[in-house]
């Protein structure tokens, strides 16, 4: 039975995004593979996903090295496979996608629930492992790295099926063979050994016009005058030269990182070991454009409230000691996230979203609380799917639940879709308020600060109680100041009596 070489392109991965980051192969040229086993670990812009092997065969090449971003649709690997060897589901028979796309067995649209870990059919966007450090090359090593193995171009193109509002059927894709990983410089700065004397000989450098305490000088700081650039008349090397020559030589003091650092980690030396250039890529690429236009799209109008918030700490302690809460973790954020709801009940408007193309207000019959995560890989927004339907210990266990996935790092696309309106805690920072941007096609997110004892005056006197203060952004092409500042005074009421959950509910 004789082999053919088959290709597999990345997958189109749903959301609008069109590229990943091949961030480690877990096979090598000449490893068996089979049909479900993972092969790579791609990263986009918002999800960490482990791609399987749609065949049983042999890996013939790796078409793509670590740490490039590539194309959807661009073949990645190639796999030998027997002549009788069946393509995977909702492929064609060299590789490339079809258009009917993955079908989850289940009868939901793809994209919808979470898929089953042991099925073939996983998804960009509902990765099954939690990013691994292991893979990443350190960027700070005492030595070059190890030049990665050799892969091998593509030389013929191969039909692929694009993304959706790509080139049609006609469209290919050459792969050429990706260039070699830049080499990385010593973390060691120079000055920190002194350099060998390759080429100046002691005639050389007796021919070095200098006066005799300008040479003890530059003995006495280590300094090589046949090295110093003569600024002096007939070039004669002078005091400042030598000095000046000392100074830039000198050890700098640098502030050195651990190599495991995640900021740092796909990033290169510069040769004199005082920056780190780190690409923009995946989350904090796709973060960077969304503020940016949600900033310069939307006219933030930004309202602030200081609360009195002991009785809410006094609920937050009868919960703890609550047996029905006894597997969850109750935080002020779980009455913050119910206050938002119950806000949002009394005034829907501010559930709402602004479509431009269509020149229409999209009011949302449902709410989906999304919750401002910051994760190793940038800052997302997954949010809580009909949080408006959840009770307070539904609640308590979705933002366990979604607390959880993001601190490990597998946030699926769906996780953060369609959010409407948004809770960014920056008060586990230690940070009284801020002043929050937007989630973009959201109207409203609060900022909720932190929770301090304070003077404060209750009952006509002075007395220690906790304190907090809310930030609410709001988009004022949707809401006035009226509308925001009614949002926010019913928020600030249920923080601080929460008895009025009670009467809203």
């Amino acid at each position: 039975m004789s082999l053919k070489n088959q290709r597999f392109p990345l997958p189109d991965v749903g959301e609008g995004l069109t590229e990943a980051e091949i961030v480690e192969w877990q096979v090598a040229v000449g490893d068996t593979v089979e049909v479900n086993q993972t092969i790579v670990e791609i990263e986009t812009a918002k999800s960490l996903v482990e791609l399987p092997s749609p065949w049983n065969g042999t890996v013939s090449a790796l078409l793509v090295q670590a740490g490039t971003t590539v194309d959807v649709g661009a073949p990645i690997i190639e796999i030998a496979v027997s002549d009788g060897a069946g393509g995977p589901a909702g492929s064609t028979s060299n590789g490339s996608a079809s258009e009917a796309g993955p079908d989850t067995g289940s009868g939901a649209p793809a994209g919808e629930g979470a898929q089953d870990e042991s099925s073939g059919s996983v998804l960009v966007g509902y990765g099954t492992a939690e990013a691994k450090a292991s893979g990443r090359r350190r960027r700070h090593q005492a030595a070059p790295a190890a030049a990665p193995a050799p892969v091998a171009p593509v030389t013929e193109p191969a039909p692929v099926a694009g993304p959706a509002g790509s080139a049609g059927a006609g469209a290919t894709a050459v792969a050429t063979k990706a260039p070699a990983a830049p080499v990385r410089a010593p973390a060691s700065v120079p000055g920190d050994a002194p350099a060998a004397d390759t080429g100046t000989t002691t005639a050389a450098r007796a021919r070095v016009l200098a006066k005799p305490p300008v040479r003890k000088l530059a003995k006495d700081l280590g300094v090589d005058l046949a090295g110093v650039h003569a600024s002096g008349p007939g070039g004669i090397v002078t005091r400042e030269d030598v000095v000046a020559h000392a100074e830039r030589s000198s050890v700098r003091t640098l502030t050195h990182y651990p190599d495991d650092e995640p900021w740092l980690a796909s990033g290169v030396v510069s040769s004199d070991g005082r920056q780190t250039r780190v690409p923009v890529r995946s989350v904090r690429k796709r973060t960077a454009e969304a503020v940016v236009a949600s900033a310069f799209t939307a006219p933030h109008v930004t309202l602030f409230h200081t609360v009195d918030v002991t009785k809410t700490m006094r609920l937050v302690a009868m919960l703890k000691e609550d047996r029905d809460f006894a597997d969850v973790r109750v935080t002020p954020l779980l009455i913050a996230a119910k206050a938002v709801l119950l806000a949002v009940r009394r005034h829907p408007q501010i559930n709402a979203a602004w479509d431009d193309a269509a020149q229409e207000i999209v009011y949302k019959h449902y709410v989906n609380l999304g919750i401002a995560a910051a994760t190793p890989r940038g800052l997302v927004v997954p949010n809580i799917k009909d949080a408006h339907t959840l009770d307070l210990l539904g609640l308590a266990k979705a933002l366990a639940g979604l607390t959880a996935t993001a601190r490990a790092g597998r946030t699926s696309v769906t996780d953060m879709s369609d959010g409407t309106i948004t809770i960014t805690n920056v008060g586990v920072f230690g940070i009284d308020t801020g002043t929050p941007i937007l989630n973009p096609g959201e109207t409203g997110i609060l900022a909720f600060g932190a929770i301090r004892k304070q003077p404060w005056v209750h009952k006509g006197k002075v007395k220690p109680r906790w304190v907090t203060q809310l930030g609410f952004s709001v988009d004022h092409r949707l809401a006035d100041g009226e509308l925001g500042s009614r949002f926010l005074a019913d928020v600030a009421r249920v923080l601080e009596e929460p008895a009025h959950g009670l009467v809203w509910g």
